[in-house]
């Protein structure tokens, strides 16, 4: 079958993959010039598949005021004449439960052992260099109440058959991560997951969109998506600035921009955009100032994963809608943080500042389906953890592909 991808981000990229490791014919559509220049581009870089826990949880009930009020928390919701925000909004708060968290953790957790599995298997086969590492992480809390917390989610990701996690002391941590000893009284205790990986997802996208194009998938990029023509129930091209494509399947991976997609079509994707920022520092005259496990500071909300010699600073979670602006308190933020867990790792003269929209569900599992009897495949929804979960939804999507006469 030709399957037509509308998305070359990492979601997509994936997706072209599995579906050309399937024996498909494979077109891959995009605005950019090239791949993954858009939320793949400056994301965590954390390859998160052991220790995922939704951000709709029982705890955001007691930050709402925060939320709502505090202009310096990390975790900011900017209330807007947007319906889809609001409907997200109330989605999102009524998954905030217990029940919900529960499942959504075990779904997760699911796709990210598969996840896994398909994105090593890529490795070995294109046998690319993107600064991939798997030195675990550990995963910072300021209070002994937060310890205890992480205790009960590591339990329930125990109970669902996750990968080998401990509690460890701010001493244990330290002789884990040398270069945390500057921080040591500013956090409780730690989650670590030997298990966890990172990798640079741009240079991901760069050279897996290089293997594809060598292996006889079509990309036409600087092409913007502009619809998608029904008739009778099915999909028959995607309109292009450059014209109608035609395809037998098209999959929709365009992260938020899905949302607009879908729309006329009648698809009402709970999708909503998460505002993120990242810096990339040079930490080689600093090397062992810098950590070599991946690091997320619970407090600040903040990740840090080392790239060779880089080191990705990423942080923030912002409901303020497609605004892709940055600024420089966000940056100045990010660099306030790095210095205080990190101090002297960096001289800061190129900070290398970004911006992305992470789309997200509110209940953080990715769509990944057949939308109704149509040829329409949906691939969006993945988040904070689109990196994690991208060749997941793609083995999903490529298996329920196959199936179809």
């Amino acid at each position: 079958m030709h399957v037509c991808i509308l998305g070359a981000g990492i979601v997509g990229l994936a997706a072209a993959y599995e579906l050309q490791q399937a024996g498909h014919e494979v077109t891959v559509i995009d605005k950019a010039s090239h791949a993954g220049m858009g939320t793949s581009m400056g994301n965590g870089a954390q390859l998160s598949y052991s220790y995922v826990q939704p951000l709709a949880d029982p705890s955001i009930w007691k930050q709402l005021p925060k939320l709502l009020f505090n202009e310096d928390s990390p975790l900011k919701f900017r209330l807007q004449a947007d319906p889809h925000q609001w409907k997200w909004g109330l989605q999102f708060l009524a998954a905030c439960n217990a029940k919900r968290s529960a499942t959504s953790t075990r779904e997760l957790l699911q796709l990210a052992a598969t996840s896994r599995q398909h994105f090593e298997a890529m490795q070995q086969h294109v046998q690319g260099q993107w600064d991939y590492s798997t030195t675990g992480k550990l995963v910072l809390y300021p209070t002994q109440a937060g310890v205890e917390s992480a205790r009960n989610q590591l339990d329930v990701q125990s109970r669902l058959g996750s990968a080998p996690q401990r509690i460890v002391s701010p001493d244990e941590a330290v002789a884990l991560e040398p270069a945390l000893a500057a921080y040591q009284p500013q956090f409780a205790g730690a989650v670590h997951t030997p298990s966890e990986c990172a990798a640079d997802c741009y240079q991901v996208a760069q050279q897996l969109q290089a293997w594809l194009q060598r292996n006889g998938v079509k990309f036409v990029m600087n092409t913007a998506v502009q619809s998608l023509r029904r008739e009778s129930g099915r999909i028959v091209a995607v309109r292009t600035s450059q014209g109608d494509i035609t395809a037998d399947h098209y999959m929709v991976a365009l992260a938020f921009d899905s949302v607009a997609l879908c729309k006329p079509l009648g698809i009402d994707l709970p999708v909503y955009p998460l505002k993120g920022y990242s810096l990339t520092l040079d930490v080689a005259a600093a090397s062992d100032k810098a950590p070599r496990v991946s690091i997320t500071d619970s407090a600040r909300k903040v990740v840090f994963a080392r790239l060779g010699n880089r080191l990705r600073v990423a942080g923030m979670v912002e409901l303020v809608g497609n605004d892709l602006r940055i600024p420089q308190d966000k940056i100045r933020s990010l660099c306030d943080s790095t210095q205080a867990v990190f101090p002297g790792c960096s001289d800061f003269a190129a900070v290398n500042p970004w911006a992305g929209l992470r789309p997200a569900t509110p209940t953080a599992v990715p769509i990944a389906r057949q939308a109704g009897a149509s040829n329409l495949w949906l691939n969006t929804g993945h988040g904070a953890l689109g990196f994690t979960l991208a060749f997941g939804t793609a083995a999903q999507l490529a298996q329920q592909l196959g199936k179809v006469d």
